[in-house]
């Protein structure tokens, strides 16, 4: 039971992509929240050194699932037909 769990793989063409945009639009609407929590009580430099760690997981994450989501089968030529 446990192996059939496992053997999934991962998301592939349109759906990787669809999962890698949504990543980052998540890690987008954080460190914008992030950013105005932070507003008052954080001197600006760290606040915009926190804003970035959260927006190069996002773009990492976002690169993972487009990697993921690419396709990794190469394409081979068709054998050619031999007609007589």
């Amino acid at each position: 039971m446990v192996m059939m769990l496992l053997d999934i793989g991962p998301p592939g063409g349109v759906i990787g992509l669809g999962v890698g945009v949504g990543f980052l639009f998540i890690a987008f609407a954080v460190a914008f929240v992030a950013y105005r929590l932070l507003r008052r009580t954080v001197k600006m430099a760290l606040r915009l050194a926190i804003v970035a760690t959260i927006l190069m997981i996002g773009f990492a994450g976002t690169l993972a699932f487009f990697y993921m989501g690419s396709g990794n089968s190469p394409k081979g030529r068709p054998s050619p037909t031999r007609q007589r």
